[in-house]
């Protein structure tokens, strides 16, 4: 699998894991941008629990930057003692323990689907450790998890937001590797990363490596003790042996050292400030904060410096730090006249980090005896439970006898066990809690309407075999004719439905509908509410009066489709697999694990009529949430809040007022007296696929299959060569799914011919989804899905899923297309549906451009910068201007100008090219390209000069830049800075971003990229230990290889700080290019080497589903179109060349993907990398001449500082400035590298 991130800007990956707040240590993936995949992998998808189950996450923040969690060296000398004599006291007297390791499930007991070769075995330690393994010998990434039954709930009360901070702290130092760098070092040195997350009740850890053999004997771990080293197992790779024996150590000895407090308070601190100004954070937090304070529901999870300190106040030491920045504290107002919260944290992990509280998941490519001898040596030693320890999981409970499971036959008396019983007697979501109508004023323009409803959580025992929540959420959700969703789509009032699961606790859940609302919708609401509740009573009629019928037979239905969805579901990427199977042992029998909540029983009328008695308004929380709540004319509605008083909720600043439901308002929700006669209950699914079989076993195929042949590397073969179409095919014989997928990219230069033709298309693209969906929801539930998506200069279309079902889906979608344009050419009184379609679509697109002014200031940086390195581009500001203003007054957009500019890209002059890929045959493939040119390509084909092609700018050095600004820039580091000002008026955050370009691609070269590669590699730490951890500069720091499109590499870091203003951070970034300098020149050789091999096992990850290889295949494609003829041939094995140029001349051992084999350069040994490395690192990023440039965004509060250097020589203030400064720049070439 090759894992890559994408190279037209600097990304972030993210995680949210659960259906709740999660609260990250930050990291920065070390994934390496030799390519971009054609779709971006979903890294953090869950591969043990891909059901049906609409789950929503309604009540998560928007994704946060997690860099990995790395520090100074420091002196903990003192902290295990404490933690020692703690675990001796008589309060954690240890239970029993085996002197062996227990099997619990052999590999043979495991319910595994049909594409998964791994072998599994759990097991538990002698000291009760409950552990599962898994053997993957092709696996290229080695990955594990452990997870901890203790998050924010657990928080004392005067310490809100312990369990993150305690998470934090783990990473900086334990008593056997002092030095607060060596895990994430020791990671990065074998293709590795870390991570973690704090939730409610959850807290989870995890990493991964590359499974290499680096020789390394703890080399950089000067301050271990002789003898402590890493005991690397026999079989097992000394990479994941050491992580291991690292990893472990968070569970055994952390240090909590004092001196690294103050910093890491600061961390979290700038965390809670970058939250402030993020939506989906303060709605959550207001969710907590509506909830009853005697349940921990309530809590503040993030926590920020005054409530971990005790009333602490962080600017008070800022204040009196000295000249020299040093933060140590002294004795003036150390903690901000808080108190250090060390014995809290030494108290947290005493109570919660022990053996009977925690699971492990490990997956490795040694076998499941080495592991598990890997796993006893490196996790033995940590504390065994107190005696009488039940864990908060059904596992633990059941067999504590505190739950009991239902039996066959048994009469059920529908107490749902685990509802209320974790933290009685208190409820989080009682009567006086329920019931509520509130309204929220949002920071940004955005509509929704939310209904939430209190039900048992969803894994009681009595809920969790015929689970009648997936129907319900099912039915609420459905989008064919006669939904709720599509009755209100065609009324114009909302854009999107969604149904599920809310907030997931062990006592309570909240169920909910989630509705995005229309302007129109939002005076509407009254209606929607109304029909909203006339749809719950139509299901739950449904389900009271007919227990053996339409219910049960979409029960049925989504049963064959998660069974069939579980059968061939394929192995998942190691890291996701081992972060979800930990958690997963707390709440399943090891020998389901894998099944997870894929087990679906018979359908269940009692079950499933109890669980609908709660949904009801008095049992229900409505959350309304618009900026123009409170204005005269919105207040007129039958559905407000205006009698009651605004309030700001004290956290986050969420702006809210509430009333309790009026009662008749109630009553007649709860019991519609008139129902829409458009409501109709769907029909059932005719996308279920019946004909699973496989192609690759027919028999002309399995007569020509070799079975000692990897067909991972079979290259597609050109099916269809001709100037209008060129197709490639290749038929699966490897992961073995009965799945397809086909893919079309249509070129044309009309698309980004102009703000204005860039928009229409896509409003084209917003107006087909919209259309579409009525046709082709079944298919979509049914494991069916399309996709079309215009970019700059393309359309692409994608249908993937069953193979037997997708032809039929193919035609409809693309006759669909061309009905569609013809009809909206006829105008909007032939088809006011269709002109109702496309006014909302042109309202959601403003709407959606102008939010993006409040983004981060740090991805506003980025976005500037964009704007300054690449041409042809349009400014934000021009997409508006086509949407409104006197402009768009005089020349409105319409629907008929729309279709013709649609017809123009898809149907007019284009170049194609597509890809037909999985359990299809060179027949069916055929087919496809014979529909692909009977519907689209009627026109001849663009000539070469016509393709669209994107170009980087060089930027100015200092002598350059003195001819374009005159001699006042002469002083200047950086030649240009592109300045800006945040727009929202509460972001108390600034940022820049930094960038200094290298060369193109072609001028670069095999050599030239593998260097820069191995550059950004090593960057990151360096960068993120000096500017956030020593200098605490903010939150999210990162250092970079930037890609712009067309191109160019750059070097990049970025900062965003809530304490420091732009100039100063460019200085201290400035500071760190050259101490990173130093620090390369101070490198061992051998670091180089194992850098370079660690870049390399990056590279040469296997693909391991089917999505993975069709986005690497796509992408080599995808990557030709742009360039002339001599290279449109894609070289499909590119990055194994690449990684070849990595490989030493003194460590090869003749490999047939080297590069000398592919007559490329290669580094002679680790002293001729370390020293290219150098000569690279300073003719780029140290020389006079670099080419650099700054993007600075200021908070609102330093306007006056941007307003100051408005008009200064070489500071770009606004875009017209940026746009007269690129006349003066050159382009580089856009020649691929590899021609």
């Amino acid at each position: 699998m090759r894992t890559f991130i994408s190279t037209i800007t600097c990304s972030h990956l993210s995680l949210l894991i659960g259906s709740a707040q999660a609260f990250a240590t930050p990291f920065h993936r070390r994934d390496n941008n030799i390519i971009g995949r054609a779709n971006n992998h979903k890294l953090w998808e869950n591969p043990s629990d891909t059901s049906s189950e609409a789950i929503l996450d309604v009540s998560s923040p928007p994704s946060s930057l997690k860099e990995e969690a790395n520090g100074s060296s420091t002196n903990g000398s003192g902290a295990t003692a404490t933690l020692e004599a703690t675990a001796d006291d008589d309060t954690t007297a240890t239970a029993s323990a085996t002197t062996e390791t227990v099997v619990l499930a052999n590999d043979s007991e495991f319910i595994k689907s049909l594409p998964d070769k791994r072998q599994y075995r759990a097991i538990t330690l002698p000291n009760q450790l409950t552990v599962l393994l898994a053997s993957d010998p092709t696996t290229d990434i080695e990955a594990a998890s452990v997870h901890v039954r203790a998050g924010h709930f657990d928080d004392p009360p005067n310490r809100a937001g312990l369990a993150h901070f305690h998470e934090h702290m783990l990473f900086l130092g334990t008593e056997k590797y002092p030095k607060e760098e060596e895990y994430e070092d020791f990671l990065g040195r074998n293709g590795g990363m870390s991570n973690a997350y704090t939730d409610m009740e959850d807290t989870n850890y995890y990493f991964n490596v590359s499974p290499l053999d680096h020789g390394e004997d703890n080399d950089d771990d000067d301050d271990s003790e002789e003898g402590q080293e890493e005991k690397v197992v026999s079989g097992t790779s000394a990479a994941l042996s050491g992580s291991l024996d690292r990893f472990a150590q968070f569970f055994i000895s952390p240090l909590f050292d004092e001196s690294m407090l103050e910093r890491e308070l600061r961390a979290v601190n700038s965390e809670y400030l970058n939250g402030r100004t993020a939506d989906n954070w303060r709605n959550f937090q207001l969710l907590k904060h509506g909830a009853s304070h005697d349940h921990p529901f309530s809590k503040f999870g993030c926590g920020n410096y005054n409530t971990l300190t005790d009333g602490g106040d962080a600017s008070l030491k800022t204040e009196q730090e000295g000249e020299d920045g040093d933060d140590s504290g002294g004795d003036v107002d150390f903690f901000g006249g808080g108190t250090s919260p060390r014995e809290h944290l030494i108290k947290f992990w005493t109570e919660k980090y022990h053996a009977g509280n925690i699971r492990l998941c490990v997956v490795g490519r040694a076998s499941l005896d080495d592991l598990q001898k890997t796993v006893e040596s490196a996790f033995g030693t940590v504390r065994p439970p107190p005696s009488n320890f039940v864990a908060n999981g059904i596992i633990d409970r059941v067999k504590a006898g505190m739950l009991k499971l239902p039996e066959d036959g048994e009469d059920k008396d529908f107490v749902f066990q685990t509802e209320h019983s974790t933290y009685a007697p208190n409820i989080a979501f009682g009567a006086e809690q329920l019931g509520l109508l509130r309204e929220v004023i949002p920071l940004v323009e955005s509509r929704t309407l939310k209904i939430f409803s209190s039900v048992p959580p969803m894994d009681d025992p009595v809920l969790r075999e015929s689970r009648p929540f997936r129907v319900l959420s099912h039915l609420v959700g459905h989008e064919s004719p006669g939904s709720l969703h599509h009755l209100l789509m065609e009324e114009g009032w909302i854009n999107s439905l969604a149904s599920g699961t809310g907030i997931s606790t062990s006592d309570f859940c909240l169920s909910n509908i989630a509705i995005t609302l229309t302007p129109k919708g939002m005076k509407e609401r009254e209606q929607v509410l109304a029909k909203t509740w006339q749809w719950f009573a139509l299901i739950k009629d449904a389900v009271m009066n007919d227990p053996h019928g339409v219910i049960e037979q979409y029960h049925n239905e989504l049963k064959t489709i998660t069974d069939s969805s579980f059968k061939f579901r394929e192995m998942g990427d190691p890291t996701d697999f081992c972060s979800s199977a930990a958690e997963k042992l707390f709440d399943y029998e090891p020998s389901k694990i894998l099944l997870g909540s894929a087990e679906v029983g018979d359908y269940d009328v009692e079950v499933a009529r109890a669980f609908l008695e709660r949904m009801t308004p008095e049992n229900s929380l409505v959350v309304i949430t618009g900026p123009e709540l409170g204005d005269e004319e919105i207040e007129k509605s039958g559905v407000s809040a205006k009698d009651a008083s605004w309030q700001t909720e004290e956290r986050y600043g969420a702006k809210y007022r509430q009333i309790r439901v009026p009662e008749e308002l109630a009553k007649g929700w709860n019991h519609p007296t008139d129902f829409d006669p458009r409501l109709r209950l769907p029909g059932l699914n005719e996308f279920i696929p019946e004909d699973l079989s496989l192609r690759c076993d027919d028999p002309e195929h399995l007569a020509t299959f070799d079975p000692d042949f990897d067909y991972r590397k079979e290259d597609p073969k050109l099916l269809v060569d001709t100037p209008k179409l060129r197709m490639w095919h290749k038929m699966d014989r490897t992961f073995r799914v009965p799945k397809t997928s086909i893919r079309l990219q249509l070129t044309s230069p009309n698309i980004y011919r102009s703000p204005r033709t860039i928009t229409l298309s896509r409003i084209f693209q917003s107006v087909l989804s919209e259309d579409l969906n009525s046709y082709i929801y079944d298919a979509s539930v049914a494991g069916c899905n399309y996709r079309v998506s215009c970019v700059p200069s393309a359309y692409r279309l994608s249908v993937s899923g069953y193979s037997e079902k997708l032809p039929h889906l193919l035609d409809v979608v693309t006759s669909r297309i061309a009905s569609l344009i013809e009809e909206m050419k006829e105008g909007g009184e032939a088809h006011p549906a269709l002109a109702a379609i496309f006014e909302k679509s042109k309202e959601n697109l403003l709407r959606q451009t102008k939010n993006y002014i409040f983004e981060s200031p740090y991805e506003t940086g980025s976005y500037n910068i964009r704007m300054l390195c690449e041409t042809p581009v349009w400014h934000i500001n021009d997409y508006t201007g086509e949407m409104e203003g006197p402009d768009a007054d005089s020349e409105p957009l319409t629907m008929e100008e729309c279709a013709e500019i649609a017809e123009q890209c898809l149907f007019g002059r284009t170049k194609a090219v597509a890809l037909c890929i999985g359990n299809i045959d060179e027949k069916g493939s055929q087919e496809v390209a014979e529909v692909i040119s009977n519907q689209f390509l009627k026109k001849r084909p663009l000539i070469d000069d016509e393709t669209p092609r994107f170009r980087s700018l060089r930027m100015p050095n200092k002598a350059e830049a003195l001819q374009i600004f005159g001699a006042s820039t002469g002083s200047s580091e950086v030649p240009v800075v592109y300045e800006a000002v945040a727009h929202s008026e509460s972001e108390e955050n600034n940022a820049v971003e930094l960038l200094i370009q290298s060369a193109s691609n072609h001028e670069l070269g095999y050599e030239g990229l593998a260097i820069q590669e191995v550059i950004g590699s090593m960057a990151y730490n360096s960068a993120f230990n000096q500017l956030r951890t020593k200098e605490q500069l903010g939150y999210i720091v990162s250092a970079f290889v930037k890609k712009t499109t067309g191109g160019g590499n750059a070097f990049g870091v970025v900062v965003q700080s809530s304490n420091t203003l732009p100039p100063a951070l460019e200085e201290r970034i400035l500071r760190w290019i050259e101490q990173f300098r130093q620090e390369l020149e101070d490198m061992p050789e051998e670091r180089f080497a194992m850098e370079a091999a660690a870049v390399k096992a990056n590279l040469l990850e296997k693909d391991i589903k089917l999505a993975e290889e069709i986005g690497s295949v796509w992408g080599e494609i995808l990557s030709t179109v742009p360039h002339s003829d001599h290279f449109k041939n894609p070289v499909f094995d590119r990055v194994e060349q690449f990684a070849g140029v990595l490989t030493l001349d003194d460590t090869k051992e003749g490999d047939a993907n080297d590069a000398s084999e592919a007559n490329l350069p290669s580094f002679k040994s680790a002293a001729d990398l370390k020293s290219k490395v150098l000569e690279f690192y300073d003719k780029y990023f140290m020389s006079p001449d670099r080419r650099a440039v700054s993007a600075r965004v200021y908070n609102r509060k330093a306007k006056d500082l941007f307003d100051q250097n408005i008009g200064k020589p070489g500071i770009i203030s606004s875009y017209d400035d940026a746009r007269k400064l690129k006349q003066y720049l050159k382009s580089y070439p856009t020649a691929p590298y590899w021609g």
